[in-house]
């Protein structure tokens, strides 16, 4: 009796631990698990230590809350000029209410990425292929709002959609390659252009400061010689006036002597005609050697004479 008593604890025992494994639930983070019960949703047990009925109740799914990505498979796209394009892309999406995810659709990824080629094709084959290559980031605003709008009842956030790459046929990459090497060159002609127009405009620029600095060092010139001729000419004039002032003076002097009867007076203006008629007989073109006889005495002795006139008006001051 008492081996079945204990037998009958021990069943008990088990059961108890059963049930509390059961019960005991261990959501980890990064995850929502669906509960049901009798097949019908019941919760969504958040990350964490959780609480079942394991009789009457059970996880139906276990759904990741994390970002998920999926890649978008190639696809052909026709565009709104007729331009035949492969196209690419990514997506990333990320659940936000799991028990929608599990019941609104039956393969979530699967419609995510159906509902994004379809989208691809609507939103790239209404525009021209220019656009296309030229504005990436248009499209891939407007496939993000036209994707997450028709997501938003299964319970998930489209984050982001990309358009990883755009392969244009092979005769419209060589048309644009040549259309881009025309305008390359344009560019570099262009440039060259306006390298010569700016070396001319910089040259004529310097020649013409060349030629101001030119003249304005001609008339600095010509206003320091005309400066120069000018005080030439008053110095000039000015030892002219002194020299006339001397003759006026030494006349004046002469004059006086000679009204006092002094013959010295007389004797040098004899002798200054003397030197002035040799001076004009020696000075003339026809005249190559002149030989006279010559006596200097009177000559010397006129300018003695008129060394005592001038010792004599000084001795009178």
């Amino acid at each position: 009796m008492a081996e079945t008593n204990l037998s009958i604890l021990v069943f008990a025992f088990v059961i108890v631990i059963a049930f509390a494994f059961k019960s005991i639930k261990f959501v980890p983070q990064g995850y929502q698990y669906v509960v049901e019960r009798f097949g019908q949703y019941v919760k969504t047990l958040l990350p964490g230590l959780n609480f079942l009925n394991p009789f009457i109740e059970k996880v139906s799914a276990r759904v990741s809350v994390m970002e998920t990505v999926l890649d978008v498979p190639r696809q052909d796209v026709i565009t709104k000029d007729n331009a035949a394009l492969t196209v690419d892309g990514i997506v990333f999406f990320q659940i936000f209410e799991a028990s929608k995810s599990v019941y609104n659709v039956a393969n979530l990824s699967q419609a995510i990425l159906a509902i994004t080629m379809t989208n691809i094709r609507t939103v790239m084959g209404s525009m021209d292929m220019d656009e296309l290559l030229s504005q990436r980031e248009i499209i891939n605003a407007r496939l993000l709002s036209v994707v997450d709008g028709a997501t938003g009842p299964w319970g998930v956030k489209v984050t982001r959609i990309e358009i990883k790459d755009i392969k244009p046929p092979k005769d419209i990459v060589d048309s644009m390659a040549r259309q881009m090497k025309a305008e390359r060159d344009k560019r570099a002609t262009i440039l060259e252009a306006e390298g010569d127009r700016q070396s001319a405009i910089l040259k004529a620029e310097g020649e013409r400061h060349a030629a101001i600095l030119k003249a304005e060092g001609d008339r600095q010139s010509l206003i320091l010689k005309a400066e120069g001729k000018k005080e030439m000419s008053y110095r000039e004039a000015e030892a002219r006036e002194r020299l006339a002032e001397a003759e006026a003076k030494a006349t004046t002097m002469l004059s006086d002597a000679m009204g006092a009867g002094n013959s010295q007076a007389l004797n040098y203006f004899v002798a200054q005609k003397y030197v002035e008629a040799l001076k004009s007989i020696a000075s003339a073109d026809n005249q190559k050697v002149l030989m006279m006889p010559l006596d200097a005495s009177g000559i010397i002795g006129s300018i003695a004479g008129v060394a005592e006139l001038l010792k004599d008006s000084k001795d009178k001051k």
